[in-house]
Formats: structure tokens, sequence, C-alpha cells
């Protein structure tokens, strides 16, 4: 196996080679690898299933020690391909506490931070229509059936 990253590289069986694809791979293809799960409610509203983690953003934790627990997000370590959430920390022998990193895979997001205008276009992406147009479509078929 060759020592750079090579974009032709498309799958294998064999672990070691995904994890050296991973582990390889430039910033703009680890972005991607930070893509979890939306909830329920923000999949019906967006019409997606899974988006990118960021700051700001509420998440609920699905496996490990603080499965169930909720937070915001405190920091994304791209390179590490690891989130730290706000209220998760292990505490140390002696005292102090530090930050627990968790994969985004094991996170559901709850609330997206859609401060940001490229964000908020991105979601709209999907299905063709803003998110304005559809709530304003929402209370019309409201007021249709009243």
């Amino acid at each position: 196996m060759k020592q750079i990253f090579s974009l032709k590289w498309r799958s294998s069986r064999q672990p070691r080679k995904r994890r050296k694809f991973q582990y390889n791979a430039p910033l703009h293809i680890k972005h991607k690898f930070l893509g979890s799960h939306l909830s329920k409610e923000l999949i019906k509203k967006y019409g997606k299933r899974s988006f990118p983690i960021r700051k700001g953003d509420t998440v609920k934790i699905q496996r490990g020690q603080y499965k169930g627990k909720s937070g915001k997000i405190e920091k994304v370590l791209l390179k590490e391909t690891k989130v730290w959430v706000e209220g998760i920390s292990l505490t140390k022998r002696d005292g102090s506490k530090s930050f627990y990193p968790i994969h985004p895979s094991n996170l559901l997001i709850t609330e997206l931070d859609l401060t940001d205008k490229k964000r908020k276009g991105s979601l709209e992406r999907k299905n063709g229509t803003s998110i304005k147009k559809q709530s304003a479509e929402k209370l019309a078929d409201k007021e249709k059936g009243n």
C-alpha cells in the first residue's frame, strides 16, 4: 500500500485499509466523516437524514457510557474526527476534569445551530424550497382545514 492518500481508492473489505483511508484523508474529506443523524422531528422538517456536526448544535449521545445524556457541542476536532460535548467529562485521579472525546456517529442531532447562512442554504437545497416557504405553506394548509 502507498503512503499517500489517493482519491481513486474506492473501498475495501480490509479494516486496515479503511482505517488508513480515514487516517490519511485530507481535511476536506475528513469533514464528511463528521456527519451525524438528525432527530425524527428534524428529518421531517428538513427532509434530510444526516448532517455535519458543528459547534453550537445540541446533541444526544446514543452509544457508550454517557448514553442518553444531552448537551451542546463545545469543540469539533476535525483531525481526530471527535467531538467534545458540554457537560460530558472524565474526572481524573487528581480531581481535575477533562473533556471526553466522542465520535460523531454515536450522536443524534436534536437542535441545529442555524446562525450561518451557508448552512441554512445547504438544508434548503435538498427540498428545493426555502424553510420560510415551507412554514408558510403549512400555515395556509391549516387555515384551509379550519
